[in-house]
């Protein structure tokens, strides 16, 4: 990529005045939008930079906006900070059909007027330059990409944007590399990159190791923009998997007890490649406080689980008791967000975790906090729960094999039995099951038995195995 062809601007004058209408209509659309269900009253612009001329017959712009909305849908409601986004904007005359689901918008006012707006993403030229840009370790302005000086990122690899993802966006060059372009964007180190970077530096083939990385300095801080990686080409992903083996009556319990292996793997990594701590009792205490506080919040919200409180408070403070008592447990970074979905199995067996971006609705010094594994544990628990509810002829004990299977494989490979720590295990996965509940009461009412049936099995002392 030569200076001929990229030009840097850093505010093009009247850029976000062209696209703010377009983007008011088209941003709130986009799956990967986290402030759904709020109108979106206005932009900031944080950088643009202009990547193709916008003059000519392809212009291609990357934009930072922080989109501002307020805190509720009502007239004269305050306003919050506002989430930024990162957009890759196309620019042409006209759009060829084949990119007419990429359709921002026609601009009428400003400097692009005249010219069609779309998610160029969507488009093999505007792909073609990112990885381009990675290949040459190229610095656009504000914009850095970077790559490891050990591997090669070679040409003509023909991208195609994944159409599944929900709260990013992938591209994949040619069955080789996959680009994941963060679309919510935070400021900071994020676990996306970090993790994946000191699992390589561990040796752990559990986790494709990034072959390039995009980032910007904006704001005086450093912004992780993309992470690309191998493409574990003809590879399944967990939940897919899981649900094929199901509708097909098959026992899944090998694969559970594979994917165990693999996750102890990856956190015997992390705990290598990065510190631990030990939670006693103070350090405890505000993650148990957590607990307690979203569980009463989840009760105010969704009244059925109401009957359910005292018993899933039980799982809280039995675990605060142990921390009383001298008790103390290993925190470490963990994934974060571990479900079967985040998972690949290759066609050669061999499982991977992909995805260490951890929950993005929360802050960013959150989800780096050291965490003890059972956390990761506790979700892959529920994502089996999950799955066999999501199976059209239900087959009995399916998750409870997965389950056991899981936490066995993990033992295999981790030295510890999460079983083996019960309490722990079990105000996680209350944890886990309280916020389904309120995630389903709110966007999907029809599941809401699934968390539900899980409320019940938690909410009893006397029942918070993994098996059972």
């Amino acid at each position: 990529m030569s200076e001929a062809v990229i030009r840097t601007v850093t505010s093009p004058p009247g850029l976000l005045a062209s696209l703010d209408p377009l983007l008011r209509e088209w941003l709130p659309r986009q799956r990967w939008f986290a402030g759904k269900g709020r109108p979106v009253t206005g932009f900031t612009l944080v950088a643009a930079t202009e990547l193709l001329p916008a003059d000519a017959r392809l212009g291609l712009f990357h934009v930072v906006v922080r989109a501002h909305q307020p805190l509720v849908p009502a007239l004269g409601s305050p306003e919050q900070p506002g989430d930024c986004y990162q957009l890759l904007i196309g620019v042409r005359e006209a759009l060829p059909p084949r990119l007419a689901p990429a359709l921002i918008g026609h601009v009428t006012e400003g400097p692009l007027a005249g010219r069609t707006a779309y998610d160029a993403l969507y488009d093999t030229r505007p792909a073609e330059v990112l990885l381009e840009a990675l290949r040459s370790r190229a610095r656009v302005g504000g914009l850095r990409f970077e790559r490891d000086p050990d591997q090669e990122i070679r040409t003509g690899l023909v991208p195609r944007l994944m159409t599944a993802e929900q709260s990013n966006s992938s591209v994949v060059y040619g069955d080789t590399f996959i680009l994941k372009l963060l679309r919510r964007i935070v400021p900071g180190i994020n676990p996306d990159l970090e993790l994946p970077l000191a699992l390589a530096r561990e040796g752990c083939p559990r986790v494709p190791a990034p072959t390039g990385w995009m980032v910007a300095d904006l704001t005086g801080q450093t912004w992780v923009l993309g992470v690309l990686q191998p493409y574990v080409q003809g590879a399944t992903d967990g939940w897919e998997l899981a649900l094929r083996e199901l509708a097909k009556g098959e026992d899944f319990a090998a694969e559970a007890r594979a994917l165990g292996r693999a996750t102890a793997e990856v956190h015997t990594a992390l705990a290598r490649a990065l510190p631990t701590v030990t939670l006693g009792h103070s350090q405890l205490r505000p993650l148990v406080d957590g607990m307690l506080t979203r569980l009463e919040e989840a009760v105010h919200a969704v009244p059925a689980l109401l009957p359910h409180a005292p018993g899933l408070r039980t799982a809280f403070t039995a675990l605060a008791d142990l921390a009383g008592e001298g008790r103390t447990w290993t925190a470490q970074r963990v994934h974060g967000d571990l479900h079967l979905g985040q998972c690949l199995r290759s066609p050669s067996g061999q499982w991977s975790l992909i995805d260490f971006e951890g929950e993005p609705a929360k802050p960013l010094a959150e989800r780096r906090l050291p965490q003890p594994a059972a956390r990761d544990v506790a979700g892959m628990l529920r994502s089996f729960d999950y799955a066999a509810h999501s199976a059209e002829a239900p087959v009995p004990g399916w998750a409870e094999t997965c389950r056991a299977a899981y936490c066995t494989g993990y033992a295999e490979a981790g030295g510890f039995d999460p079983r083996t720590d019960p309490v722990l295990l079990r105000a996680f996965e209350t944890d886990k099951a309280v916020y389904e509940v309120v995630y389903e009461a709110r966007h999907r009412p029809d599941w809401l038995p699934v968390p539900l049936s899980a409320v019940r099995r938690l909410a009893m002392p006397d029942r918070p195995g993994v098996t059972s």
